[in-house]
């Protein structure tokens, strides 16, 4: 699972472009937004982090990977 923060998100039409951008590069991703923390986790993914946080920016919300969970 990828974990990234995005400050710019901040209502449900931002969650649902960021989740179009995240599915556009990785269609069976499941994405899930928290807007109060700004967070954004994407699972079932095959591609790399850096990829799906440049759909991400690109969509217009620039995205900072964190480190996962040990």
């Amino acid at each position: 699972m990828y974990r990234y923060k995005v400050e710019k998100m901040g209502c449900g039409g931002c969650a649902k472009s960021v989740t179009r951008a995240v599915q556009t590069v990785e269609p069976n991703a499941r994405v899930e937004v928290d807007l109060g923390a700004k967070l954004v986790s994407v699972s079932d993914t095959v591609g790399p982090a850096d990829r799906i946080a440049q759909a991400i920016a690109a969509a217009g919300y620039p995205a900072e990977p964190l480190l996962a969970a040990a």
